[in-house]
């Protein structure tokens, strides 16, 4: 299949169908699979500065039924804006793709926007600066907040989430050092100043090119959720839950850190999210160190003996709005009335497992968020309510220190943007 066609259509399944681009792109296979990944990042990461253009340059909207139209126009604009590829040829294969879906009404509207595109191109480039929504390429109401909590770092935040992620690595050092591990990769690196496992390939690579990827030497994980093991105050014989564990990066990490001396507990509610769990721990060779429970982390009966635990890890769902650079579809899919419910799933989750607790214990609450609704205020609400609960400040040279916990910034030392805070059962 044409390789504009494939990114249309994958285009396709996340502006119009809701489905996650990482989540398709893992399905595909292709020949010219870097040019389709490179096309359908670049527009959902430029997605509102592109159709900012089109409505500049349309004399009406088109029609909802015509959206593969505007999203193939928007195609070309970013193939003209961020791409190596000659004018005349993002110009002919666009309309070449017009004609492919056989919408041959829209060919000449096509060709004629792409070209006054072409002539207007640095009018056009002025005008998106007039607009807070077309310059850093975010919806308004994620501005507005971001705005309203980080008055002096949001200009930062949403320019960083419009950057292209460092492909960060934690080596295993249950299994070697990080220094034995960079002789073996032999390559550009930056070092994780925060803990011994990190570091960053200056080039990304394929995860199959990795020395010792498949023999479990080395996983791909950023540096903010590699915080997650150490953070814990885990001693000998803990039993250790990690709730909400897909895909298994964290788990992983304790498994990796503690196994030698704890027992670990790992829940997740969804079965194929589940399986991805099982397939890194069986690329590691851990898979008999963890007791996996595909069960819903909010229904407590239905999964817990009632033991406690010595320590919990609640990498609570959340809006992802901190791995924006990640994941830009985040930016299209996410809308302001799904945070009311997932700050209220959050609340309901730290309620559910405090129960699990043992007295004089610890919880380590995380989300990739960096909305206050998810973090900070939960927390806040949720110390109201629960007076066995004690807020245990985290002194660490990461982040910024908030009323409760701390909110790494993306981008802060090579990092996204994550919340962590630390509560103790007393």
């Amino acid at each position: 299949m044409n390789a504009r066609l494939q990114a249309l259509y994958i285009l396709k399944d996340v502006v119009i169908h809701d489905k996650s681009l990482s989540l398709v792109l893992d399905t595909l296979s292709h020949t010219e699979k870097p040019f389709i990944q490179a096309l359908c990042y670049g527009v959902c990461r430029h997605f509102h500065q592109l159709s900012f253009i089109l409505e500049q340059l349309l004399q009406k909207p088109l029609k909802a039924k015509d959206k593969d139209i505007e999203l193939i126009i928007i195609m070309g604009f970013y193939q003209l804006l961020d791409m190596q590829v000659p004018d005349h040829a993002a110009v002919a294969e666009t309309v070449k793709l017009v004609k492919k879906i056989k919408k041959l009404w829209a060919v000449k509207l096509t060709n004629a926007l792409l070209r006054q595109f072409i002539r207007d191109k640095e009018q056009l480039l002025e005008k998106i600066k007039t607009s807070d929504v077309a310059s850093y390429s975010h919806p308004k109401w994620f501005i507005d907040k971001v705005k309203k909590s980080y008055p002096r770092h949001y200009d930062a935040i949403l320019k960083e989430n419009n950057k292209k992620p460092p492909m960060n690595l934690r080596v295993n050092l249950d299994k070697l050092s990080r220094d034995d591990y960079i002789k073996q990769l032999n390559k550009p690196i930056n070092i994780f100043p925060y803990n011994l496992a990190g570091l960053s390939l200056k080039e990304a690579m394929p995860v199959e090119q990795l020395p010792g990827f498949s023999e479990g030497l080395v996983s791909v994980q950023d540096f903010a959720a590699q915080l997650a093991a150490e953070l814990l105050p885990i001693d000998a014989n803990s039993t250790i839950l990690d709730a909400c564990a897909a895909p298994g990066g964290k788990t992983a990490h304790l498994v990796e850190t503690y196994q030698h001396y704890s027992q670990l507990t790992a829940i997740e509610i969804h079965g194929e999210r589940a399986k991805k769990i099982t397939e890194n721990l069986q690329r590691l060779n851990y898979n008999d160190k963890v007791t996996l429970k595909v069960a819903d982390a909010n229904n407590i009966e239905s999964w817990w003996n009632n033991t406690p635990f010595d320590c919990i890890l609640l990498d609570a769902p959340c809006s992802a709005t901190g791995v924006i650079r990640r994941n830009p579809d985040i930016k299209i899919h996410r809308k302001p009335s799904h945070i009311n419910a997932i700050k209220t799933l959050q609340l309901e989750l730290l309620s559910q497992l405090w129960h699990t607790l043992k007295s004089g214990a610890y919880l380590l609450y995380v989300t990739c968020s960096v909305l206050e609704e998810e973090n900070a205020q939960v927390i806040e609400k949720f110390l109201s309510t629960h007076t066995t609960a004690h807020h245990e400040p985290i002194d660490a040279p990461w982040g910024i220190e908030q009323k409760f916990g701390r909110q790494i910034l993306p981008g802060s030392d090579n990092m996204d943007g994550f919340y962590y805070c630390l509560l103790k059962k007393v």
